[in-house]
């Protein structure tokens, strides 16, 4: 353990470019005990900054606790891509689609999906992924950085990162997407092995997958492990961690930002896919969807060495301690609504053709959680209209990844004043 760690403060002295007519805030609150809230919170503790933390809820208890845990920077890419709109409305309309829209007459979502189509454009496309990819370069450490400062959770080496599919044809569209990334300038590492390869080195997948490509250089974490040793982290530097406390409003006074009865110097609003109920009385106008994600953990007879994908059926499997999680499905509804058991069925239907050994009757802890999306694939992070509000979210499925390196040049952001630049095009008032 590195003996610069858990000393709040010890990144004052490394901002030389410091705005000297910035008031550096001494009490900061951060609502929303996610991996994105926490890693905020952790990040400005780094400052010399003294943090609270509000969850309606619990630590790690949305959209943090039940997905696939993958940190995978070199392929978070913008959810709004042209081979989305292949799947036509007759598709998404289906509760088996991986991709689904239930009928619905709320404007908003209404709103969110006619925005969401027009940036299906491969030009809009390749303007966001430029946009993520300085967040990508610092998200695996970022997450050294808080294993080296004091938290003790581990990423573990995604060795093999294996997406399987039945035929090449099948895989052509995945290696499409590389060269797209890369020609955006972010590098992609793979290998393309035939099926018998790949059941080599992954018994668990099916007799019917014809070939895979191993991707390189990636991690993975148990998520809701993870983000509580975050907040383990954060109490042990001396921050608070208050759940079960609603935050109806932001009040910003002249003295300060009134927050569930107290005041603070500034404030970050980290609510996930509730973002935008805050995030409006500050000037956020982009609508923040649920885009709601399925998962269950089993038991396997050959669990995998690392995470398993199966793109063409957006099934995502990942060993936790002796199970596997499986995961997938976007779902674009209501966030609060209850847990759709068809969908739960539309994974289990896909993983039964798709591994081998899977004890898919004896499924436990089913979830659903509400990732944060946008219209145009990118986070809003940074300053609202009121310069004592912070918001921080919208990153769809890279919450994970992306959300310690969020934090980091967010509080960078809140403590003095200077904007980085990896943020500038996600400002959440574009």
């Amino acid at each position: 353990m590195c003996s610069r760690g858990n000393r709040p403060g010890r990144l004052l002295a490394d901002h030389g470019d410091m705005d000297n007519n910035v008031q550096r805030p001494q009490r900061v609150a951060v609502l929303g005990a996610g991996m994105v809230g926490l890693s905020t919170a952790w990040y400005l503790q780094e400052h010399g900054v003294d943090v609270t933390v509000l969850d309606r809820d619990d630590v790690a208890a949305g959209s943090s606790w039940g997905n696939a845990g993958w940190l995978t920077p070199s392929i978070a890419v913008p959810l709004p891509e042209p081979s989305v709109l292949k799947y036509g409305v007759r598709a998404v309309l289906s509760p088996s689609s991986p991709v689904y829209v239930p009928p619905t007459a709320d404007p908003r979502l209404l709103r969110f999906l006619i925005a969401f189509a027009r940036n299906c454009t491969p030009k809009r496309w390749q303007q966001a992924m430029r946009t993520l990819i300085p967040l990508n370069n610092g998200a695996l450490a970022a997450f050294a950085e808080m294993e080296e400062g004091g938290v003790t959770a581990r990423t573990k080496a995604a060795e093999p990162f294996t997406a399987a599919f039945r035929t090449a044809e099948d895989s052509r569209a995945l290696l499409e997407e590389f060269e797209h990334i890369r020609a955006c300038g972010q590098d992609v590492r793979f290998d393309v092995v035939d099926g018998a390869d790949a059941r080599r080195d992954e018994p668990a997948l099916g007799d019917d997958i014809g070939v895979a490509i191993r991707i390189r250089d990636e991690r993975y974490v148990d998520p809701a492990a993870y983000v509580r040793a975050i907040a383990d982290s954060v109490r042990a530097r001396g921050g608070r961690i208050l759940g079960g406390t609603e935050v109806e409003a932001v009040g910003s006074t002249t003295g300060g930002v009134v927050v569930a009865g107290e005041t603070y110097d500034a404030v970050v609003v980290a609510t996930g896919a509730w973002l935008g109920r805050l995030g409006r009385s500050v000037g956020v106008r982009r609508v923040v969807q649920a885009g709601r994600g399925y998962s269950f953990t089993i038991k396997i007879d050959d669990l995998p060495r690392g995470p398993v994908y199966f793109p063409k059926q957006r099934v995502a499997c990942t060993p936790l301690g002796d199970r596997l999680r499986i995961a997938g499905m976007m779902e674009f509804r209501d966030a609060g609504a209850p847990l759709d058991p068809r969908r739960i069925q539309a994974l289990v239907t896909e993983a039964s053709t798709l591994l081998k050994g899977a004890h898919l009757d004896q499924r436990e802890d089913e979830w659903v959680g509400a990732r944060p999306c946008t219209a145009d694939g990118l986070p809003l992070v940074g300053a609202t209209n009121d310069p004592r509000v912070f918001v921080a979210g919208g990153h769809g499925m890279w919450g994970i990844t992306l959300g310690p390196v969020t934090g980091k040049l967010l509080a960078e952001q809140v403590a003095t004043g200077v904007t980085p630049d990896a943020l500038r095009a996600v400002d959440p008032l574009r």
